[in-house]
């Protein structure tokens, strides 16, 4: 039994370890980066398979910046107009792109990519990884952007014309550290100024806005082991969120479930070993065929040379 346990402990020790290499490379002069995108199947095994279940995979990225050291860390992303996407990372950054379609209409590279430092509310860059630690990403129908932070968990919002941004209405929980407010979006169901807001750990949901507090709407149906890291709300009144759980024995395991209005569960997608899985933090709703959905997942490389940034598009038919 100890010979089972030192086992158990050098590979929970490897595992963390190859979680947290840093990842090295040249320092970008401007805000424009060149990023390559490698096409990834889902099943490796089977890479000609789309199926699964009601999600057909409609192409997947690998993402890598050959003349800048921060296209890492992403926690969270959304699609704007003109298939322009926002995402921020784990060290404070914005990341802006826009996505390549094929005739298709599958995932296949993206350009026009560009990095930059997020502000502080002094008009500054944020300092260091506890003011910096951006999670989640929402953007309101005036064009705000509301970014959460853990470590030092609050919600800062940037306005729309640009410039620093300033806190606004966070809810009054108690956070770990590493394990704070990863899950945001916008709220349409309760006004163009809402959102809503979700805990890692406890997978509780908040609604928030501008003019009135945050209020709990209860928590989100999880594995104890699995995190909540993202939100999205979908275009009938449900919503769909992403939980994620990682051991050094099954690496890296994600669900996307689809809730309707009722809160009734209405579909999932399941992705783990042997199917192309990491770290994914984000999710995007978008319209699809038909009237379909297509679902755009990504995925935090934590820094580490043995993990990737992924962009993953999947098309649902209800």
């Amino acid at each position: 039994m100890r010979w089972v346990l030192i086992a158990a402990l050098a590979l929970l020790a490897a595992g963390c370890a190859e979680r947290s290499v840093r990842a090295t490379g040249p320092v970008q002069a401007g805000p424009w980066v060149t990023v390559a995108a490698e096409p990834v199947a889902a099943d490796p095994t089977r890479p000609e398979r789309t199926d699964f279940g009601r999600f057909r995979y409609a192409g997947g990225l690998a993402l890598t910046a050959s003349d800048s050291n921060r296209l890492h860390g992403l926690s969270d992303i959304r699609v704007l107009s003109d298939n322009r996407i926002l995402g921020v990372t784990d060290e404070g950054d914005l990341f802006e792109a826009r996505l390549r379609l094929g005739a298709d209409g599958r995932l296949v590279g993206v350009d026009r990519a560009r990095i930059t430092a997020l502000q502080g509310p002094d008009g500054g860059p944020l300092g260091g990884k506890l003011e910096a630690d951006a999670e989640g990403l929402a953007v309101l129908p005036d064009g705000s952007r509301l970014v959460s932070f853990e470590q030092r968990h609050r919600i800062l919002l940037y306005p729309p014309g640009g410039g620093p941004p300033r806190p606004v209405n966070s809810p009054e929980a108690a956070f770990p550290p590493n394990g704070g407010l990863e899950a945001l979006s916008n709220d349409p169901a309760r006004g163009p100024d809402a959102w809503l807001a979700g805990g890692e750990e406890s997978g509780e949901l908040w609604t928030c806005a501008l003019r009135t507090p945050c209020r709990s709407l209860g928590t989100l149906p999880k594995p104890f082991e699995f995190g909540l890291v993202a939100v999205t709300p979908l275009p009938d009144g449900g919503l769909a969120y992403l939980i994620r759980a990682w051991d050094p024995l099954r690496g890296s395991r994600i669900a996307l479930i689809l809730r309707n209005a009722a809160g009734a569960e209405i579909d999932r997608l399941e992705l783990g070993r042997p199917l192309t899985t990491d770290n994914f933090e984000g999710v995007e709703v978008l319209p699809g065929k038909e009237g379909g959905l297509r679902f755009l997942l990504a995925s935090d490389d934590n820094f580490s040379t043995e993990q990737r940034t992924l962009l993953l598009a999947f098309d649902w038919t209800p």
